[in-house]
């Protein structure tokens, strides 16, 4: 384990700042990352082939990838190792103790290890089964390919790594909300056609790409199928936003005080959504590399498999939806997400020190307990648990079931995709107003002085 654990710590790392980063400085990071991101997303891969694939197009919402560019693989990598020491986790075939800080190193190192892994074999596969395609089909070109796919894929994972240690949330989040914001920016206001160049009404005849001047067009033209389906998609969308902030706000509050501080209290609030936006990334992470094994093998058996997890769309079989084969597939999309999510939220709270007796060792640890309770670890963590055990298994049910809602309804974009730029957004500004919180506290007690 000693040769293991050395293996691990060679690996280069982002080291973390020396002090805490007030807000402005940690938000100049992300928006730095981010805005680096977005910059090399459009950076076109040497040596490769203009035309790609278009089956892997459908990849690059959720996992911030831009196919044909430097980042090819974006967070596809990241994502899939983490599902692989998930399952392996809860499988009990690895076992990390996440209340030491070796557990911890030994955990976070181990998925380094694997994304790197993946890193390299993805770079190579893509290349290999035609994701990318080398332009005159030379070896050389070939290894060319793959050395940028895989550059690509360690500046990503780098990038991820400053966005968690010198700014706010996780690069990953903010890499697909970007990707997604902007896909839903093309889709609403883009005047172009899908073929290229300007549409109606802008000196082309062809119905353009974005939705709302789509709207317009079925107006002019008496296209009333094409003005209803525009209609529920921004419907779906806007009524969506609703309810996952909604859902987003409801929690369950536990009771604090300051053991030695009379009449002092706080709230501790464990949100429905308890693990966050985290399971539906990996749900739709893992759907992805399905769809890639389908692609890659060709396997007729595999291929009619993932169809079934793939979103079934109501708008397209409104004329036969209650036929056997849509039913079947309806209902095997809906179990697919819920169970997928609920596992999903179930290890990674056991993973991501979410869960009751983590949570207790840091309440304890802050100098706090539950009104009316010893001030002991494992009542603290009992109590927690009442809580936290029903809000993993009923947050991730919930979050599988809007999910599949929205794709079925068919939401602007992909509806997983909707669903995820929402909740990483709405987190993303409850973390920042946090932060300007503390940062302001602190401001109080320095001028108190």
């Amino acid at each position: 384990m000693s040769a293991y654990k050395n293996l691990l710590l060679s690996i280069p790392e982002i080291k973390g700042p020396t002090k805490k980063q007030n807000l402005k400085q940690r938000m100049l990071w992300t928006f730095g990352i981010l805005i680096l991101f977005l910059f090399l997303a459009s950076v076109p891969l040497f040596g490769v082939d203009a035309s790609q694939a278009s089956q892997f197009k459908q990849f690059e919402l959720l996992l911030g990838a831009k196919i044909g560019k430097l980042l090819t693989l974006g967070i596809g990598p990241i994502v899939t190792a983490s599902i692989i020491l998930q399952l392996l986790k809860g499988a009990g075939i690895l076992n990390f103790n996440m209340n030491t800080e070796n557990g911890k190193l030994l955990y976070h190192g181990t998925h380094k290890f694997v994304t790197f892994l993946f890193i390299l074999i993805e770079a190579f596969v893509y290349v290999k089964f035609g994701a990318v395609t080398a332009s005159n089909g030379l070896l050389s070109t070939f290894w060319l390919l793959v050395a940028q796919l895989a550059l690509g894929g360690f500046i990503v994972f780098y990038m991820d790594e400053v966005v968690k240690k010198w700014g706010i949330g996780s690069g990953v989040s903010l890499f697909i909300a970007a990707g997604i914001g902007q896909a839903v920016a093309i889709q609403t206001l883009s005047p172009l056609a899908a073929v290229g160049g300007f549409a109606w009404p802008f000196g082309g005849s062809e119905v353009p790409v974005g939705i709302l001047w789509q709207i317009f067009y079925a107006l002019s033209f008496s296209d009333m199928s094409m003005l209803v389906t525009s209609l529920i998609k921004i419907g779906v969308t806007v009524g969506l936003f609703f309810v996952i902030v909604f859902l987003q706000s409801v929690n369950v509050e536990i009771p604090l005080s300051f053991g030695r501080v009379r009449g002092q209290s706080i709230k501790w609030p464990l949100n429905f959504f308890y693990a966050g936006v985290i399971p539906i990334i990996l749900v739709s992470a893992l759907t992805a590399n399905f769809n890639l094994i389908a692609s890659f093998t060709g396997s007729a058996w595999f291929g009619n498999f993932v169809s079934y997890i793939s979103p079934f769309r109501v708008i397209n079989h409104l004329g036969d939806l209650f036929t056997l084969t849509n039913l079947f597939h309806f209902f095997s999309y809906l179990i697919f997400m819920v169970f997928g999510a609920t596992l999903f939220s179930y290890f990674w709270v056991q993973s991501g020190g979410q869960d009751s007796k983590s949570q207790a060792k840091s309440i304890i640890n802050s100098g706090l307990q539950i009104p009316g309770f010893r001030k002991d670890e494992r009542i603290v963590e009992r109590v927690l648990s009442r809580y936290i055990g029903p809000l993993t298994i009923l947050g991730g049910i919930g979050i599988g079931i809007v999910a599949f809602t929205a794709d079925a309804l068919s939401a602007l974009t992909s509806g997983t995709g909707i669903l995820l730029m929402i909740m990483i957004i709405y987190q993303f500004y409850k973390q920042v107003a946090k932060e300007s919180m503390d940062d302001f506290a602190v401001l109080k007690k320095f001028m108190r002085k």
